[in-house]
């Protein structure tokens, strides 16, 4: 990660901040974007000259011009982008109101397009780069009672698909991750407190993930040793879904 420039949308807190976190680690430059101000700037702050912070709304066009003109000012041109920002609404296919449908919709995948879009130009000109996309298991299967956030995830991935291949011919790589239950701060706060649509005991692996698991999966994807690696979906749920899911 040494010398590249990544934006990470939903930086501030949870797996977002594990991914800045790490790639300062890595001898890598961070812009968080985030709309949680307080939060990320004091994470931006600890990380030193490597990180930056600026307010971002993924709704907003505007929000992700600036975010790519900023990190070019202050840390290089972006050669990474992970569209992390998400929001996670209950909800069945009846109870599921338009607006909590449209607002799930604008942040988990409208903010993803528009992440893509503001980053890909600035990539082109640095001569590629990587684009990583966080999906869900919920972009793989159906979740009960998670309607809103099961389409938009599924959306992602296929977002990062048609994506991958457009951007190829600059060098451009995409892919998407689709972590199992982690925990983190949206899902706790959202579901109860694990936030969880699984149990350790239906995990094969036993446990939880964390948000430092995913990191490490995002990292290699950001990294030079990933670059034969685009179009794909990575999961990282501990083989929850590798067989016969329980919900």
């Amino acid at each position: 990660m040494s010398g590249k420039t990544v934006i990470v949308s939903g930086g501030a807190r949870g797996m977002g901040s594990a991914y800045a976190c790490r790639i300062v680690e890595e001898g890598g430059r961070v812009l968080i974007g985030d709309v949680l101000t307080n939060e990320g700037r004091k994470l931006a702050e600890s990380l030193g000259d490597a990180a930056r912070f600026v307010p971002l709304d993924v709704t907003r066009e505007d929000n992700w011009h600036q975010a790519v003109a900023m990190a070019s000012e202050h840390l290089g041109p972006p050669t990474g982008l992970v569209n992390n920002a998400g929001i996670l609404l209950q909800g069945t296919l009846e109870s599921t109101s338009d607006q909590q449908w449209q607002r799930t919709i604008d942040v988990n995948q409208k903010g993803v397009f528009l992440g893509m879009q503001a980053a890909a130009g600035a990539m082109r000109t640095s001569g590629g780069g990587s684009i990583v996309n966080i999906s869900s298991t919920a972009g793989m299967i159906g979740f009960t009672d998670c309607f809103s956030y099961t389409a938009s995830k599924w959306a992602v991935r296929g977002m990062t698909k048609a994506a991958a291949l457009e951007l190829a011919p600059y060098g451009i790589r995409v892919n998407s991750v689709h972590p199992g239950d982690t925990l983190t701060d949206m899902i706790a706060g959202a579901v109860g407190d694990t936030g969880a649509v699984t149990t350790p005991a239906q995990i094969p692996l036993g446990r939880y993930g964390t948000p430092s698991d995913v990191a490490q999966l995002v990292l290699f994807l950001l990294s030079d040793e990933s670059g034969y690696i685009s179009g794909a979906e990575h999961v990282i749920d501990g083989a929850a879904t590798a067989g016969a899911f329980l919900s």
